[in-house]
């Protein structure tokens, strides 16, 4: 990885908490707890990499993708309430993430419920915020960013899991379950950074393939790392999976398979966007991070 690529990463992540502030106290507040305890969670640090993603899918389709900060900042929102509401007692009932109490033990289950609510519905809203583009390039942003958060994505994903837990189920069954809990979020930041630099179908396409690899890619390692990594490197318990009795890359192969199986994820990845040359330079340093997180 370059040093640029790490300048630009944490370049653009000072430009998102900055800007996750501002839209979060956009709108009028109703209840100061509420308000809290949605930005408890959001603005508790974190990679940013789903609007990372956003911004460069649109630099690899010739865009600045910092023009889209407005809809990149939407994607965290989602991305965090989906945490929030993944921690919760009646889901994996995890204690610590990010190294912070998580938002139920804070507040309780009752507000946490409520801010990942707020962080779901405040993203739409937020998304129709995007300045100098088409009103129709934003329905087809607010549709591929719907989809992915809802039954054929995200929530499908997680119904998935929690109907897995307990049991053991085979290696198809897995891949559908994250591709919708994990890499439907991925699959629309690239997708949607894309449709906002006004990408040609071909490179959709490229990027499409690149998110899906990515997305394959980032799920493997977070399995590994709850078997390999430490409490203060993930931000939250190790050995969650093996307490939830959950079905992972690790478990279901080996620790040894999952890693050649990251390792095909992140050649596939990087082959997709070969044909965007050294515009798609920082996506390729971004899924080879993946591969140094676990090493």
């Amino acid at each position: 990885m370059s040093t640029n690529f790490e300048e630009v990463w944490s370049e653009r992540r000072e430009l998102i908490e900055e800007a996750l502030k501002k839209e979060l106290h956009e709108g009028r507040e109703l209840d100061a707890t509420l308000t809290k305890s949605m930005e408890y969670s959001l603005m508790a640090g974190g990679k940013r990499l789903r609007p990372i993603l956003l911004m460069a899918a649109a630099d690899a389709c010739g865009k600045d993708g910092r023009a889209f900060i407005t809809s990149a900042c939407a994607l965290e929102m989602i991305h965090t309430y989906s945490l929030i509401h993944d921690d919760l007692p009646a889901m994996d009932d995890d204690n610590l993430r990010r190294g912070k109490p998580t938002n139920h033990v804070k507040f309780g289950a009752g507000m946490a419920t409520l801010a990942g609510d707020g962080l779901l519905t405040m993203a739409f809203e937020v998304l129709t915020r995007e300045k100098n583009v088409r009103p129709e390039t934003i329905l087809s942003v607010i549709r591929e960013v719907s989809v992915a958060a809802g039954t054929s994505g995200m929530v499908g994903g997680q119904a998935i899991d929690l109907e897995s837990e307990g049991r053991r189920i085979d290696l198809t069954c897995l891949r559908r379950m994250h591709m919708g809990k994990t890499g439907a979020l991925f699959r629309a930041a690239l997708r949607t950074g894309a449709i906002l630099a006004g990408a040609s179908e071909k490179e959709l396409a490229a990027l499409t393939q690149y998110a899906e690899a990515f997305g394959l890619a980032f799920q493997i390692t977070d399995d590994i790392l709850d078997v390999t990594g430490s409490e203060a490197e993930i931000g939250k318990p190790i050995g969650s999976d093996r307490r939830n009795e959950k079905s992972t890359y690790v478990t279901l192969t080996s620790l040894a398979r999952a890693q050649e199986l990251a390792d095909e994820a992140i050649e596939s990845a990087l082959s997709a966007v070969e044909i965007f040359g050294e515009k798609a330079s920082f996506l390729q340093d971004l899924v080879r991070f993946l591969s140094h997180r676990r090493s």
